[in-house]
């Protein structure tokens, strides 16, 4: 192998090493200044890990997080910051959630209903977003940031008294999906190899669909014509829109599949384990999602790779309070430092591959100007 290729190989490994080891030393660091040892903080979260059952806490966690990712990173494609993912995601699953309860269907067409719903009413309000940047040039930030808003505190706040369960239930939500809706999860296929799952803990089946949606991704991106737009519109807007890429179109299709894709987020939550959508559901997910699609780098075994790292993390703050070892508070200011030390570390890496090849293009073009110098200097 040649030093070139030595070099561009050392600098794709050497940016997440060195943004793993950045992270451990910094949480080191904080575990230190808040009084706390790292070493048996570190041990606890690995010996938790460990365990089969936090093992599925950890999968069930990622993957609503690797769905916001995936969502957020369509956008990150085409520079388009979809930090509308939250709303997104909230107001597709209110609206699944309550069509999903509101039918009797065989179990087949139930839950594809309430993806069909998700997945529409996701698209739809990041359309507007996109609506809003092509015909009236708002950027996306301000307008997706207006619609959480508008989305939690407008619509569901509205319509989650109109739609609420009538059982009587204190925690007020839609009606609960029945059976023919819900996806079945997937202990028995992983008790085929392991032991079986104890402490009531249930895999869920979406990541099946998690999984299906990342290599959706992998192929539409890296194998299809609009995937290519879509790359070259984010490289360089100018250039594409001069190989006759239309932007705004371009901009609707990054908004419309973002916002399908963060439709699905709040599944795991109303097919396989609430069935509704209630005042207690999870939020949060749509900007952690943002993160991991940045420690990721927008690619989707990167983008999992992130998912499952906050996965950890969020499934060691019970162990980390039980075990006295560290404050759960610690896990936030982790995540905080591995996407910080990611975003650095990658930085660094892209300005020396800018200096590489700024070097290498004018050792290429010294020999033809030397060339040049001399045929001037022997006609005179």
């Amino acid at each position: 192998m040649s030093a070139p290729s030595l070099r561009r190989t050392a600098l794709a490994v050497g940016a997440p090493v060195a943004s793993v080891v950045f992270a451990l030393l910094l949480s080191s660091l904080a575990l230190l200044v808040s009084g706390n040892d790292p070493i048996a903080a570190f041990g606890d979260m690995l010996e938790n890990a460990s365990r089969l059952e936090t093992m599925v806490d950890i999968v069930n966690a990622a993957t609503p997080l690797y769905l916001s990712g995936i969502a957020a990173a369509i956008g990150f494609r085409m520079n388009l910051f979809n930090i509308g993912v939250e709303g997104q995601y909230l107001l597709a699953a209110f609206f699944a959630a309550a069509a999903g309860g509101a039918v009797s269907l065989p179990a087949p067409l139930h839950v594809a209903l309430v993806l069909f719903v998700a997945v529409a009413v996701g698209s739809a309000w990041a359309g507007v977003a996109g609506a809003l940047k092509v015909t009236r040039g708002i950027n996306e930030v301000i307008s997706t940031i207006m619609l959480n808003f508008i989305a939690v505190g407008g619509v569901i706040a509205w319509l989650i008294r109109e739609w609420q369960d009538s059982s009587g239930s204190t925690n007020s939500g839609t009606t609960p999906i029945p059976e023919s809706g819900r996806v079945p999860d997937l202990n028995g296929v992983v008790e085929l190899v392991s032991r079986e799952i104890g402490r009531g803990r249930e895999l869920t089946g979406v990541v099946i669909l998690a999984v299906v949606v990342g290599v959706a991704y992998h192929l539409f991106i890296n194998r299809t014509r609009v995937g290519f737009d879509f790359r070259a519109s984010g490289w360089n807007p100018m250039a594409a829109r001069a190989g006759g890429v239309p932007p705004k179109r371009m901009i609707m299709y990054a908004m419309l599949l973002s916002g399908a894709v963060a439709g699905l987020v709040g599944m795991v939550e109303v097919l396989s384990d609430k069935y509704q959508y209630s005042q207690s559901f999870v939020q949060g997910i749509g900007f952690n999602g943002i993160a991991v699609a940045l420690i990721g780098r927008n690619n989707p075994g990167g983008i999992a790779v992130g998912a499952i790292l906050f996965g950890f993390l969020s499934s060691s703050s019970g162990i980390l309070q039980i075990t006295g070892s560290a404050t759960p508070e610690i896990v936030e200011i982790m995540k905080g430092i591995i996407v910080l030390s990611a975003v650095v570390a990658y930085e660094v890496v892209r300005r020396i591959k800018l200096h590489d090849e700024a070097r290498s293009a004018a050792e290429a073009t010294a020999p033809a100007e030397t060339a040049s110098a001399e045929t001037v200097g022997s006609d005179a």
